[in-house]
């Protein structure tokens, strides 16, 4: 399907104008790794989560001064859109059904006016987390060193596997610098969306990846520079008609998705803006 008329765009007469724009955003994103610790949820660092819904609004200091005074105190208060739901996260190694039974007596107490009901409740040992951290890490080695495997073997060159773990390592650093910018909690569906880009990401560049290589045995006279362009812009129509329908799932699911999905939907969200951008500027 063509959604686009013959474009004729020359994408490396911008490699460089690319180049500062993604060294910029990898760079921002490590940094601010060490400004500010990522915000790890209880899938990872063990605790008890507790998801409350109130028939009315309260705010963050609110409730936050009314567990305080219960004795809950070092836990993490998360308020959506809309500002009747909440999370509230406690990373300690306690007793989780006795902390969750605790935060939601401490809340009656307080104000016999403050109707809520508890939507669901998670506990998290420790250990738990920290083998569900060590587990997270090796999918993501295993899911690298694979592609590169496969796509040097298709490709019958190392070079092209190489570059697309580059571009892929790229999309996984930009997205979880914006995570973690915007303090999204980093668990398993995190996790689970970022793998996602990364199958969703190398589909793409091995898209365009297979019509570079069409194109230098027909073109084989030609500049690759010229090859590259042509290339791109070939695959050009078919990349923002997969990018654009699947976007409009996960605004869909970012909008619509609740409160449970909103970490993953906004990694996909960002992940496949930033994806669809490296298959093109960095990967080819």
């Amino acid at each position: 399907m063509q959604f686009l008329k013959k474009t004729d765009i020359n994408f490396l007469s911008k490699r460089k104008i690319a180049f500062i724009i993604s060294a910029t955003l990898v760079i921002l994103s490590i940094v601010f790794l060490f400004i500010k610790s990522p915000n790890w949820g209880i899938d990872f660092t063990g605790g008890t989560l507790v998801h409350l819904k109130f028939k009315e609004p309260v705010s963050t200091k609110e409730l936050r001064n009314i567990l305080e005074k219960g004795g809950i105190d070092e836990c993490s208060i998360q308020r959506f859109r809309n500002s009747k739901v909440i999370i509230v996260t406690i990373k300690k190694a306690h007793k989780g059904s006795e902390v969750a039974d605790k935060v939601s007596k401490v809340i009656k107490e307080a104000s016999a006016d403050m109707e809520f009901e508890v939507l669901r409740k998670e506990m998290v040992g420790p250990a738990v987390g920290t083998y569900l951290k060590e587990k997270a890490v090796k999918a993501f080695i295993f899911a690298f060193v694979g592609m590169i495997i496969y796509i040097a073997w298709r490709f019958k060159g190392g070079i092209w596997g190489f570059a697309a773990v580059i571009a892929l390592v790229h999309d996984v650093i930009i997205t979880f610098g914006v995570l973690n910018y915007f303090g999204i909690t980093i668990n398993l569906p995190v996790v689970a969306a970022l793998l996602t880009l990364a199958g969703y990401s190398i589909n793409d560049s091995i898209v365009i990846y297979d019509r570079i290589r069409e194109n230098i045995r027909i073109h084989y006279k030609k500049r690759l520079g010229e090859i590259i362009n042509s290339s791109i812009n070939s695959t050009l129509s078919r990349t923002i008609i997969t990018s654009g329908t699947t976007l409009i799932v996960v605004i869909g699911l970012f909008l619509k998705g609740g409160e449970v999905l909103h970490g993953f939907s906004t990694a996909l969200l960002v992940g496949i803006i930033v994806g669809t951008y490296s298959s093109i500027f960095v990967a080819s």
